[in-house]
């Protein structure tokens, strides 16, 4: 059976489920915010010393932020559907590549983390650039993976044990906000907790459906199995996160 059936209609079809959800989020959401402050040192003249002193830049809306990464995926399907493009993207996943897939992921998996750790108190701009950047690190580690191994012979792994750590470390910084937050009348919403749980269960399924994808476990002995498998996990996570934060913050009162 061909392993290319039926993926730009797949992939036509991701596009208009990401972007019929974005869209909808911004029709029916809520203006609920979120402080983005800055954290410095300045000096006290009560205490005669330099002492932490925390300003709030602005107040970020998350429905604008939660469209967005729904419709960065859907910019990206409706892309690689397109004459010339599908061509290419049919040659890439020939080889085992898929370079689209992980620029989009960079920047869209990238503003996820942005709202998930906003939602556990990471409010500090310098700390969001950090974790922002060290996802798209993460992300462009899975591209180095797919990339490098085109020129060996046996999988080098090292490209993906780094990516890993790099991601790892993400989830710690977020961990550490949501323990600390604690829970019930005066911590972190229940549905905060399940947000953690189900997007770090989702997020870690990419780096299996990889692992899987290089060991050729089962279906995965075809590339473009994993790719689709891709496909879906990212609609699932980007879905998941949107309707749960919709729950529990942007439903209009």
């Amino acid at each position: 059976m061909d392993s290319f059936l039926n993926l730009r209609l797949f992939n036509m079809l991701m596009g208009f489920l990401h972007l019929g959800q974005g869209m909808l989020m911004l029709i029916v959401s809520n203006d609920f915010s979120l402080p983005v402050l800055t954290n410095y040192l300045q000096f006290d003249e009560t205490s005669m010393r330099l002492a932490p002193v925390s300003e709030q830049l602005t107040d970020l809306p998350l429905a604008p932020l939660i469209a967005l990464f729904l419709v960065l995926s859907s910019i990206a399907h409706f892309t690689l559907i397109l004459p010339g493009v599908y061509s290419w993207y049919r040659e890439r996943l020939k080889k085992g590549i898929n370079y689209a897939r992980w620029y989009e992921y960079a920047v869209s998996s990238s503003v996820m983390i942005v709202v998930i750790s906003m939602l556990v108190g990471v409010y500090d701009l310098s700390l969001l650039i950090l974790m922002f950047f060290l996802n798209m690190m993460m992300i462009f580690w899975g591209l180095m993976m797919e990339r490098h191994n085109q020129l060996t012979r046996r999988t080098d792994w090292l490209p993906f044990v780094i990516g890993c750590v790099a991601g790892a470390i993400v989830w710690v910084v977020i961990a550490l906000h949501l323990l600390g937050s604690g829970s019930g009348e005066n911590g972190v919403p229940a549905f905060v907790y399940w947000i953690f749980l189900s997007l770090f269960v989702f997020f870690n399924s990419f780096a299996v459906n990889m692992f899987l994808q290089y060991k050729k476990v089962g279906a995965w002995r075809d590339y473009v199995f994993g790719e689709k498998v891709y496909i879906l996990l990212s609609l699932l996570a980007k879905s998941a996160l949107a309707w749960q934060v919709f729950a529990g913050t942007l439903r209009p009162v």
